[in-house]
Protein backbone atom coordinates (compact mmCIF):
# COMPACT_ATOMS: atom_id res chain seq x y z
CA UNK A 1 0.00 0.00 0.00
CA UNK A 2 1.17 3.28 -0.60
CA UNK A 3 1.26 5.49 3.00
CA UNK A 4 3.13 8.92 3.31
CA UNK A 5 6.29 9.18 5.55
CA UNK A 6 9.25 11.02 6.59
CA UNK A 7 12.57 9.55 7.67
CA UNK A 8 13.41 12.28 10.28
CA UNK A 9 11.71 15.24 12.14
CA UNK A 10 11.68 18.53 10.17
CA UNK A 11 9.64 20.45 8.06
CA UNK A 12 6.74 19.54 5.31
CA UNK A 13 9.45 19.32 2.61
CA UNK A 14 10.42 15.59 4.52
CA UNK A 15 7.45 14.26 3.97
CA UNK A 16 6.92 11.47 0.86
CA UNK A 17 4.82 9.12 -0.11
CA UNK A 18 6.46 5.01 -0.08
CA UNK A 19 4.97 1.38 -0.52
CA UNK A 20 4.55 -0.10 2.40
CA UNK A 21 2.94 -3.84 4.05
CA UNK A 22 -0.53 -3.38 3.95
CA UNK A 23 -1.91 -3.90 7.81
CA UNK A 24 -3.26 -7.09 8.72
CA UNK A 25 -6.40 -6.65 11.16
CA UNK A 26 -5.90 -8.13 15.13
CA UNK A 27 -8.57 -9.77 17.32
CA UNK A 28 -11.16 -6.89 17.85
CA UNK A 29 -9.75 -4.99 14.91
CA UNK A 30 -11.18 -3.71 11.08
CA UNK A 31 -9.32 -2.96 8.19
CA UNK A 32 -10.40 -0.46 6.46
CA UNK A 33 -9.69 0.87 2.97
CA UNK A 34 -9.57 4.65 3.38
CA UNK A 35 -10.40 6.87 0.99
CA UNK A 36 -9.67 9.85 2.84
CA UNK A 37 -7.73 10.91 5.79
CA UNK A 38 -7.42 14.73 7.26
CA UNK A 39 -4.87 16.25 9.14
CA UNK A 40 -4.62 17.54 12.44
CA UNK A 41 -1.98 19.79 14.47
CA UNK A 42 -0.67 16.62 16.09
CA UNK A 43 0.38 15.25 12.63
CA UNK A 44 2.66 18.51 12.14
CA UNK A 45 4.19 18.56 15.99
CA UNK A 46 4.98 14.55 15.08
CA UNK A 47 6.63 15.35 11.57
CA UNK A 48 8.82 17.96 13.87
CA UNK A 49 9.63 15.08 16.31
CA UNK A 50 7.62 16.87 19.08
CA UNK A 51 5.19 14.70 19.39
CA UNK A 52 5.47 10.50 19.42
CA UNK A 53 2.82 8.00 19.21
CA UNK A 54 1.41 5.98 21.45
CA UNK A 55 3.01 2.73 22.67
CA UNK A 56 1.66 0.48 19.93
CA UNK A 57 0.35 2.89 17.82
CA UNK A 58 1.49 3.11 13.56
CA UNK A 59 4.25 5.26 12.74
CA UNK A 60 2.26 6.49 10.06
CA UNK A 61 0.64 9.57 10.08
CA UNK A 62 -2.93 10.25 10.80
CA UNK A 63 -5.13 10.28 13.44
CA UNK A 64 -8.95 10.53 11.56
CA UNK A 65 -10.07 8.51 8.06
CA UNK A 66 -12.93 7.60 6.07
CA UNK A 67 -13.77 4.37 3.97
CA UNK A 68 -14.88 0.71 3.51
CA UNK A 69 -14.39 -2.32 5.80
CA UNK A 70 -12.62 -4.93 3.87
CA UNK A 71 -11.63 -7.68 6.60
CA UNK A 72 -12.39 -8.23 9.91
CA UNK A 73 -10.37 -9.61 12.56
CA UNK A 74 -11.09 -11.97 14.88
CA UNK A 75 -14.15 -11.08 16.99
CA UNK A 76 -14.98 -8.14 15.05
CA UNK A 77 -17.72 -9.51 13.04
CA UNK A 78 -20.65 -9.04 15.32
CA UNK A 79 -20.23 -5.21 15.21
CA UNK A 80 -18.92 -4.47 11.17
CA UNK A 81 -19.69 -6.23 7.97
CA UNK A 82 -17.33 -5.95 4.87
CA UNK A 83 -18.49 -3.18 2.44
CA UNK A 84 -20.09 -0.78 5.35
CA UNK A 85 -18.56 2.77 4.90
CA UNK A 86 -17.03 4.05 7.98
CA UNK A 87 -15.50 6.87 9.55
CA UNK A 88 -12.10 6.01 12.24
CA UNK A 89 -10.55 7.47 15.28
CA UNK A 90 -7.01 6.59 14.87
CA UNK A 91 -3.94 6.57 17.21
CA UNK A 92 -1.83 6.57 13.98
CA UNK A 93 -1.69 5.42 10.26
CA UNK A 94 -4.89 7.27 8.83
CA UNK A 95 -2.60 8.94 5.87
CA UNK A 96 -2.25 5.45 3.73
CA UNK A 97 -4.49 3.61 1.58
CA UNK A 98 -5.34 0.61 4.56
CA UNK A 99 -5.58 1.20 8.23
CA UNK A 100 -6.75 -1.22 10.97
CA UNK A 101 -8.86 -0.02 13.87
CA UNK A 102 -10.43 -1.10 16.95
CA UNK A 103 -14.16 -1.98 16.04
CA UNK A 104 -14.92 0.12 18.66
CA UNK A 105 -13.63 3.32 16.93
CA UNK A 106 -15.49 3.11 14.49
CA UNK A 107 -18.14 4.72 13.05
CA UNK A 108 -20.80 4.29 10.35
CA UNK A 109 -21.10 7.13 7.52
CA UNK A 110 -23.79 9.22 7.22
CA UNK A 111 -26.28 8.52 4.85
CA UNK A 112 -25.32 10.51 1.48
CA UNK A 113 -21.90 12.09 3.28
CA UNK A 114 -19.07 12.01 0.99
CA UNK A 115 -15.74 10.34 2.05
CA UNK A 116 -13.81 13.52 2.17
CA UNK A 117 -16.18 15.23 4.59
CA UNK A 118 -16.94 11.94 6.84
CA UNK A 119 -12.59 12.17 7.02
CA UNK A 120 -13.39 15.84 8.14
CA UNK A 121 -15.11 14.30 11.60
CA UNK A 122 -14.06 11.68 13.68
CA UNK A 123 -10.75 13.23 15.49
CA UNK A 124 -12.10 17.24 15.22
CA UNK A 125 -15.69 16.43 16.26
CA UNK A 126 -14.71 14.09 18.89
CA UNK A 127 -12.30 15.64 20.62
CA UNK A 128 -14.58 19.03 20.67
CA UNK A 129 -17.54 16.54 21.85
CA UNK A 130 -14.80 14.87 24.52
CA UNK A 131 -13.98 19.19 25.76
CA UNK A 132 -17.43 19.98 26.18
CA UNK A 133 -19.24 16.91 27.40
CA UNK A 134 -16.42 14.89 29.04
CA UNK A 135 -14.36 17.07 30.25
CA UNK A 136 -15.91 20.91 30.73
CA UNK A 137 -19.54 19.59 31.90
CA UNK A 138 -21.36 22.17 29.72
CA UNK A 139 -24.33 22.86 30.31
CA UNK A 140 -27.81 24.55 29.25
CA UNK A 141 -27.49 28.60 28.80
CA UNK A 142 -23.63 28.67 29.46
CA UNK A 143 -21.01 30.69 27.99
CA UNK A 144 -18.13 29.01 25.62
CA UNK A 145 -15.19 30.75 24.05
CA UNK A 146 -13.47 29.12 21.83
CA UNK A 147 -10.25 29.66 20.53
CA UNK A 148 -9.13 28.96 16.99
CA UNK A 149 -12.97 29.31 16.16
CA UNK A 150 -12.48 28.47 12.49
CA UNK A 151 -10.00 25.75 13.19
CA UNK A 152 -11.49 22.26 12.72
CA UNK A 153 -12.40 21.91 16.43
CA UNK A 154 -13.36 25.06 16.28
CA UNK A 155 -15.72 24.89 14.03
CA UNK A 156 -17.15 21.50 15.25
CA UNK A 157 -16.89 23.10 18.74
CA UNK A 158 -19.24 25.90 17.65
CA UNK A 159 -22.06 23.79 16.52
CA UNK A 160 -21.73 20.91 19.39
CA UNK A 161 -22.43 24.49 21.71
CA UNK A 162 -25.66 25.34 19.77
CA UNK A 163 -26.98 21.45 20.11
CA UNK A 164 -26.27 21.66 23.74
CA UNK A 165 -28.59 24.49 24.11
CA UNK A 166 -24.84 26.54 25.35
CA UNK A 167 -23.30 30.11 23.50
CA UNK A 168 -20.52 29.53 21.61
CA UNK A 169 -18.29 32.88 21.63
CA UNK A 170 -14.84 32.38 19.63
CA UNK A 171 -11.50 34.26 18.49
CA UNK A 172 -9.71 34.04 15.78
CA UNK A 173 -7.03 35.67 13.37
CA UNK A 174 -8.91 37.28 10.68
CA UNK A 175 -12.08 38.63 9.32
CA UNK A 176 -12.66 35.53 7.29
CA UNK A 177 -12.63 33.18 10.02
CA UNK A 178 -14.64 35.22 12.59
CA UNK A 179 -17.30 35.28 9.53
CA UNK A 180 -17.04 31.75 9.35
CA UNK A 181 -17.55 31.13 12.78
CA UNK A 182 -20.42 33.27 13.42
CA UNK A 183 -22.18 31.60 10.49
CA UNK A 184 -22.12 28.22 12.02
CA UNK A 185 -23.63 29.65 15.10
CA UNK A 186 -21.29 31.65 17.42
CA UNK A 187 -22.61 33.99 18.88
CA UNK A 188 -19.98 36.94 18.34
CA UNK A 189 -16.31 36.48 17.80
CA UNK A 190 -13.09 38.74 18.15
CA UNK A 191 -10.14 39.21 16.55
CA UNK A 192 -7.49 38.45 19.12
CA UNK A 193 -4.46 39.82 16.99
CA UNK A 194 -6.52 43.82 16.81
CA UNK A 195 -8.72 43.51 20.41
CA UNK A 196 -8.24 42.38 23.93
CA UNK A 197 -10.66 39.49 23.64
CA UNK A 198 -10.85 39.36 27.74
CA UNK A 199 -12.75 42.69 27.65
CA UNK A 200 -14.93 41.98 24.85
CA UNK A 201 -15.72 38.33 26.46
CA UNK A 202 -17.04 40.24 29.63
CA UNK A 203 -18.30 43.36 27.83
CA UNK A 204 -20.65 40.62 25.30
CA UNK A 205 -21.62 38.82 28.71
CA UNK A 206 -22.39 42.07 31.09
CA UNK A 207 -18.94 40.95 33.05
CA UNK A 208 -19.82 37.82 34.00
CA UNK A 209 -17.48 35.84 31.41
CA UNK A 210 -17.08 32.78 29.97
CA UNK A 211 -18.07 29.64 31.69
CA UNK A 212 -15.99 27.53 29.42
CA UNK A 213 -12.93 28.11 27.48
CA UNK A 214 -11.91 25.86 24.84
CA UNK A 215 -8.06 26.67 24.63
CA UNK A 216 -5.35 25.34 22.20
CA UNK A 217 -3.01 28.16 22.43
CA UNK A 218 -1.93 28.51 25.98
CA UNK A 219 0.80 31.15 27.32
CA UNK A 220 0.27 33.83 24.93
CA UNK A 221 -3.63 34.36 26.05
CA UNK A 222 -3.31 32.96 29.59
CA UNK A 223 -3.86 36.30 31.02
CA UNK A 224 -6.95 37.25 29.00
CA UNK A 225 -8.02 33.66 29.68
CA UNK A 226 -8.19 34.48 33.53
CA UNK A 227 -9.74 38.08 32.66
CA UNK A 228 -12.79 36.49 31.23
CA UNK A 229 -13.41 33.58 32.86
CA UNK A 230 -16.28 33.31 35.29
CA UNK A 231 -16.45 32.47 38.83
CA UNK A 232 -16.53 28.43 39.11
CA UNK A 233 -15.56 28.80 35.62
CA UNK A 234 -13.61 25.67 33.29
CA UNK A 235 -10.67 26.79 31.31
CA UNK A 236 -10.15 23.66 29.10
CA UNK A 237 -6.44 23.09 27.66
CA UNK A 238 -5.71 20.69 24.58
CA UNK A 239 -3.29 22.49 22.89
CA UNK A 240 0.12 25.06 23.21
CA UNK A 241 0.46 26.98 19.86
CA UNK A 242 1.15 29.58 21.85
CA UNK A 243 3.92 27.86 24.09
CA UNK A 244 3.50 26.81 27.60
CA UNK A 245 5.71 28.65 29.32
CA UNK A 246 3.94 30.52 31.50
CA UNK A 247 5.63 33.77 33.48
CA UNK A 248 3.42 35.66 36.19
CA UNK A 249 0.56 35.08 39.55
CA UNK A 250 -1.39 32.32 37.51
CA UNK A 251 -2.39 30.25 40.28
CA UNK A 252 -3.10 33.25 42.21
CA UNK A 253 -6.01 34.73 39.85
CA UNK A 254 -6.80 31.70 38.95
CA UNK A 255 -7.85 30.51 42.76
CA UNK A 256 -9.26 33.93 43.45
CA UNK A 257 -11.93 32.96 40.44
CA UNK A 258 -12.31 29.87 41.60
CA UNK A 259 -11.67 28.17 38.15
CA UNK A 260 -10.82 24.64 36.85
CA UNK A 261 -7.97 24.33 34.75
CA UNK A 262 -8.32 21.08 33.04
CA UNK A 263 -5.72 19.76 30.50
CA UNK A 264 -7.00 16.90 28.23
CA UNK A 265 -5.44 15.02 24.76
CA UNK A 266 -7.12 12.39 22.96
CA UNK A 267 -4.37 10.47 21.06
CA UNK A 268 -2.67 9.28 24.58
CA UNK A 269 -6.32 8.12 26.02
CA UNK A 270 -7.45 4.03 26.69
CA UNK A 271 -8.72 2.08 24.29
CA UNK A 272 -11.92 1.97 26.28
CA UNK A 273 -12.17 5.39 26.91
CA UNK A 274 -12.50 6.06 23.08
CA UNK A 275 -14.66 3.76 23.15
CA UNK A 276 -17.40 5.32 25.64
CA UNK A 277 -16.06 8.54 23.89
CA UNK A 278 -17.31 7.06 20.33
CA UNK A 279 -20.47 5.35 21.72
CA UNK A 280 -21.69 8.99 23.46
CA UNK A 281 -21.30 10.76 20.07
CA UNK A 282 -22.41 8.24 17.87
CA UNK A 283 -25.75 8.30 19.86
CA UNK A 284 -26.18 11.88 21.09
CA UNK A 285 -24.15 14.10 18.17
CA UNK A 286 -24.25 11.62 14.68
CA UNK A 287 -27.48 11.10 14.03
CA UNK A 288 -27.50 15.32 13.58
CA UNK A 289 -25.44 15.13 10.59
CA UNK A 290 -28.46 13.83 8.43
CA UNK A 291 -30.44 15.93 6.93
CA UNK A 292 -34.32 16.69 8.04
CA UNK A 293 -33.38 17.57 11.29
CA UNK A 294 -34.51 20.69 13.50
CA UNK A 295 -30.48 21.03 13.80
CA UNK A 296 -27.90 19.54 11.07
CA UNK A 297 -24.49 19.47 11.81
CA UNK A 298 -22.18 19.99 9.61
CA UNK A 299 -18.38 19.35 8.80
CA UNK A 300 -16.36 22.05 7.18
CA UNK A 301 -13.52 20.87 4.56
CA UNK A 302 -11.26 23.66 3.75
CA UNK A 303 -9.35 21.89 1.03
CA UNK A 304 -8.69 18.21 -0.75
CA UNK A 305 -4.81 17.40 -1.58
CA UNK A 306 -4.06 13.97 -3.54
CA UNK A 307 -1.61 12.38 -1.08
CA UNK A 308 1.29 13.13 -3.29
CA UNK A 309 1.07 16.27 -2.27
CA UNK A 310 1.13 15.96 1.37
CA UNK A 311 3.61 18.28 2.03
CA UNK A 312 1.37 21.27 0.33
CA UNK A 313 -1.17 19.92 2.46
CA UNK A 314 0.92 20.03 5.95
CA UNK A 315 2.51 23.85 4.51
CA UNK A 316 -0.93 25.33 4.04
CA UNK A 317 -1.71 24.08 8.31
CA UNK A 318 1.54 25.65 9.24
CA UNK A 319 1.17 28.92 7.47
CA UNK A 320 -3.08 29.26 9.53
CA UNK A 321 -4.66 29.09 6.38
CA UNK A 322 -7.21 26.76 6.85
CA UNK A 323 -10.99 27.56 7.35
CA UNK A 324 -12.11 23.91 9.21
CA UNK A 325 -10.29 20.65 7.92
CA UNK A 326 -7.82 19.94 5.63
CA UNK A 327 -8.04 16.41 3.82
CA UNK A 328 -6.35 13.83 1.87
CA UNK A 329 -7.81 11.80 -1.06
CA UNK A 330 -5.66 8.41 -1.29
CA UNK A 331 -5.04 6.99 -4.50
CA UNK A 332 -8.24 4.81 -5.97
Amino acid sequence: MLAAFFDAPGGPETLYVKELAKPAPKEGEVLVKVEASALNRADLLQRRGKYAPPPGASDILGLEAAGTVVELGLGADGRWKVGEKVMALLSGGGNAEYATVPAGHLMPVPPGMSATDAAAIPEAWLTAFQLLHFVGKVQKGETVLIHAGASGVGTAAIQLCRLAGAVPIVTAGSHEKLQTAIKLGAATGFNYKEENFGEKCLKFTNNIGADVILDCVGASHWEKNLQCLNTDGRWVLYGLMGSGEIHGDLLAKLLWKRGSLLGSLLRSRSKKYKEELVKAFTEQALPHFSAGGPIQLLPIVDSVFPLHQISDAHQRMEDNKNTGKIVLQMPQ
